[in-house]
């Protein structure tokens, strides 16, 4: 497994919660999704971010 860091762990755990949530959300208020991959230095890998576009 690997070795999270505090900063690490935050960053994991608000994405899970993001990944629950945002589905039920999103088609109550119209929005169109927007996936982006960008480098997270502190987790030292890619990570995806998805936004909501009215």
């Amino acid at each position: 497994m690997a070795k999270l860091t505090r900063r690490g762990f935050i960053a994991v755990t608000c994405a899970a919660g993001a990944t629950r949530a945002l589905p039920t959300l999103a088609p109550r208020m119209g929005a169109k999704r927007i996936l982006t991959l960008v480098y997270d230095k502190s987790l030292g890998a890619m990570r995806a971010v998805e936004r909501l576009v009215p």
